[in-house]
């Protein structure tokens, strides 16, 4: 983001992102789908009560003109859950440490779960 826009114009991209990113929360779809739920998100007021007036005052229109950033900032949002999606299976897939003293089925087990995660060696 450039940091020699006027605060009235972060806020505003602030709170177009945090709008997209609360309709993709609702419904995990692509653009145009995502399209359809932040149209129906802004008919029913779903946001902060906001409608399509007090969206378009945030920055957020729904126009053919305005579909480039609207899709722009949809695929944004996507980017940051495929990372953030990434940074939690890095946890999820740390090594196993295995037990010499397990019992055979457990050892079997734990080599399944390493295949499954992995990790196998």
């Amino acid at each position: 983001m450039d940091s020699r826009r006027r605060p009235e114009d972060r806020a505003a991209a602030d709170a177009a992102l945090d709008f997209v990113r609360f309709c993709h929360r609702r419904r995990r779809v692509g653009w145009p789908e995502l399209y359809d739920e932040m149209c129906a998100v802004a008919s029913r007021g779903l946001y902060h009560g906001w409608g399509f007036g007090e969206l378009a005052e945030h920055g957020i229109a729904f126009g053919l003109a305005e579909m480039p950033r609207l899709a722009g900032l949809a695929t944004q949002v996507a980017r940051e859950e495929v990372e953030r999606r990434g940074r939690l299976l890095v946890g999820v897939m740390a090594p196993l440490t295995m037990r010499s003293d397990a019992p055979e089925e457990a050892s079997d087990e734990a080599r399944h779960a390493r295949v499954l995660l992995g990790t196998a060696t």
